[in-house]
């Protein structure tokens, strides 16, 4: 009997097997035959449903037997249904095509160029983070996006501060003032507001994140020497969004954030909420925080106002409030009342953007753009305290002109940036006022079906240093439905201040204030180059490989110099800062594995009056390494591993080379999933290499800090999506 009763079990299993079925096809555009992303496949009658990747391919699994209809919908393309008896009569991978409502796709149009043209038909050199991507390394670290830019190839976050974890972000070896960073396109992390910014953004509301890496300073004005990053937002769609992002850590920290977004007719709306925290960590044992002890509070409302199919207005809120403070950890503990050291970072953060787009005909637009930024910062430390208050505005018409062939876009821009701080020393103010005037215009052609050409001109006036002159241009060569290539030049430029990563380390402490009578812009130059190639071996194994040179040259920049009175102040030396190398990025794909391996070379160099030196805590080398597996809406699996080869540090002395392993698993559901991340679980640390400060604990003197010091961290959480 019994043995009748596995033969009829195992039937019914098989036959249950035999019943949910697989779907798997690959979307193109009908016209280009390149793949789509974000394509939304429906089983029609069923709450079945998937979403293409960035290769295009389209999963679906645990569909019955019998005839369904599958609806393929995908903004910028006509929507497609087609009917399909499962089981399939093949296993192959399906080709599908999709007819696009316009010349190009809007859907993954990349802002941050202002063209209208998808990714693969840009000439400038855009990378891109989205989708399941985005949301992998939200989970690995909720509260900021360190992590999300510092593990893209060619990009390191360098922390500031031993003890508070200030971080600021590198691009190609170069420091952290030299890129800028948008939200919206919107400025908002610059001069004193770039402190902290990266801690203050978590990532849940992000739609897309966009890289440009080289001078970006034709669109945006000074500061993109190194490069950009554009931080864009999620925006409402009828389909009602809501969704919470739960995390905690073993490095007793925890991150609760929510957003909310929809679209009623005429009215839009976006909400986005985080409160995170972190008590005070020291896995060391040496009575130092490596994380410190924060609260912060994010509240971003934005509101879409659609007067007509012409007009739209969206206004939007970002704010961050947040106490900081590390250093000694039993006077943390004890709220200060024991002797010992400390950083107390107090900040508040508050900015509008608002944007009124109006079409004036089919392929033409003219936008206004505004925000004002309101940031407000005290660094107190043992018998000094810096108190600084920011108020920054940016104004914008821009006019566009999208045709089949060419696209063009002319705008003038405003941009303010006033600084007060208040007197708390004898010590000199650092207050300044900055008004900068520009107009750019920006032509972008089809000149070839295999040749796309980008040039620009801008003009800035920065009262008390002059005028700025930057010029562009960049190329893409489709050598062949395989094979392309880019390359891409411009000038730029950066204006002078004391918000730099070397003013950070010391919380600004005697730094004489910025003098346009001694001071002078930092005037660049810079090329990218790069070939990219993408094939698939066989039906299961797909292969990429993007090589990437680029070379940077600023003249005479800004170096903080100590003077002999204890006082330090920035100096334009007569020199300059070079910096060239190259990335090498390669994807391979196996069924439900993709590995990815990411190499940078990297010679940053200093010339001061002759004395050449290595440009610091710039890692020569380093390797980025990820696998995942997936099951499409079911299972993901990842393993990392990072190698930083020894850096040089501004004492001297060169630090040691190192790797970080890391791994996660998250297991997903229709609506919500839970994760696991064991982020450095080989526990490297740079106190494992030696103390990283001089002194006393009570009066230390911090080294560069080039390693982590957070130790093995666990962290777990869940993805609710209602």
């Amino acid at each position: 009997m019994q043995k009748y009763f596995f033969i009829i079990s195992a039937i019914f299993i098989v036959g249950m097997a035999q019943a949910q079925n697989n779907f798997k096809a690959v979307v193109k555009d009908e016209q280009t035959k390149e793949p789509i992303l974000g394509v939304t496949a429906v089983v029609n009658n069923t709450s079945i449903n998937s979403v293409s990747n960035d290769e295009g391919i389209l999963f679906i699994s645990d569909i019955p037997n019998g005839e369904y209809t599958i609806t393929f919908s995908s903004e910028g393309y006509k929507s497609k249904t087609e009917t399909f008896v499962f089981p399939l009569s093949t296993n192959d991978t399906l080709e599908l095509f999709l007819e696009s409502e316009s010349e190009e796709l809007k859907e993954i149009m990349i802002t941050s160029t202002r063209s209208s043209r998808t990714i693969r038909n840009i000439p400038t050199r855009v990378e891109f983070i989205a989708g399941e991507e985005l949301e992998e390394k939200g989970n690995m670290k909720p509260g900021d996006i360190r992590m999300l830019l510092n593990e893209s190839t060619g990009i390191q976050t360098q922390q500031t501060s031993a003890t508070s974890a200030n971080s600021s972000i590198r691009i190609q070896g170069l420091d952290g003032r030299y890129t800028q960073i948008l939200k919206d396109g919107f400025p908002l992390y610059s001069g004193a507001s770039s402190g902290l910014g990266l801690l203050q953004t978590p990532p849940l509301d992000l739609k897309q994140v966009e890289i440009i890496k080289g001078s970006a300073s034709t669109l945006y004005g000074g500061g993109a020497i190194a490069g950009l990053v554009n931080l864009i937002s999620k925006t409402p769609t009828a389909e009602k969004e809501l969704r919470f992002h739960i995390n905690g850590t073993s490095a007793l920290g925890l991150d609760i954030n929510g957003f909310y977004s929809q679209s009623f007719n005429k009215i839009g709306l976006t909400l986005f909420a985080s409160h995170n925290r972190n008590a005070p960590y020291d896995p060391a044992d040496i009575h130092l925080t490596a994380i410190p002890k924060f609260e912060r509070f994010n509240i971003n409302p934005k509101l879409f106002v659609f007067f007509s199919d012409k007009t739209k207005l969206d206004f939007g809120i970002n704010t961050a409030f947040e106490n900081r403070i590390g250093g000694d950890i039993d006077y943390i503990k004890n709220n200060g009342n024991t002797n010992g050291y400390f950083e107390k970072n107090d900040t508040k953060r508050i900015s509008t953007q608002l944007t009124l787009t109006h079409q004036l005909k089919e392929n033409q637009q003219l936008v206004f753009r505004n925000s004002f930024n309101n940031f407000n910062r005290i660094i107190s430390i043992p018998n000094y305290t810096f108190d600084g208050l920011q108020n920054s505005t940016f104004s914008e018409v821009t006019y566009s002109h999208n045709g089949k062939i060419s696209d063009w876009v002319t705008g003038a821009n405003l941009y303010t940036d006033n600084f007060s701080e208040k007197a708390t020393t004898s010590f000199p103010l650092r207050d300044y006022k900055q008004v900068t005037f520009g107009a750019f215009v920006q032509n972008t052609i089809k000149a070839k079906e295999w040749l796309h050409i980008e040039t620009g001109l801008r003009g800035d006036c920065v009262v008390d240093y002059g005028f700025a002159f930057l010029p562009k241009v960049s190329a893409l060569f489709k050598i062949s439905d395989k094979l392309s290539s880019r390359i891409g030049g411009g000038l730029g430029y950066k204006t002078p201040t004391i918000f730099t990563e070397e003013s950070e380390k010391i919380q600004h402490k005697n730094v004489l204030p910025i003098d346009s009578n001694f001071n002078s812009l930092e005037k660049s130059y810079g090329v990218n180059f790069d070939v990219n190639y993408k094939t698939n071996i066989t039906d299961e194994v797909s292969f990429s490989i993007n090589q990437l040179f680029f070379y940077t040259y600023i003249n005479n920049p800004l170096i903080l110099t100590p003077l002999p009175n204890n006082t330090f102040q920035f100096v334009n030396i007569d020199g300059y800062i070079d910096t060239k190398g190259t990335e090498t990025n390669i994807k391979l794909g196996y069924e439900d594995f993709k590995l990815f391996i990411g190499y940078t070379f990297t010679d940053a160099m200093v010339n001061d009056n002759g004395i050449k030196s290595q440009n610091p805590l710039t890692s020569k080398h380093r390797l980025n390494n990820v696998l995942m597996y997936e099951i499409e809406e079911k299972w993901k699996i990842g393993l990392e591993a990072y190698y930083y080869s020894p850096q040089k540090l501004n004492d001297g002395s060169t630090g040691k080379n190192y790797w970080v392993f890391g791994a996660m698993i998250e297991k997903l559901w229709e609506h919500f999933s839970i994760y696991a991340n064991f982020e450095n679980f080989t526990d490297t640390r740079q106190t494992k290499f030696g103390s990283i400060y001089t002194g006393s604990i009570s009066n230390p003197t911090f080294k560069d800090i080039y390693a982590p010091l957070d130790a093995f961290v666990i962290n777990a959480g869940v993805n609710i999506n209602l």
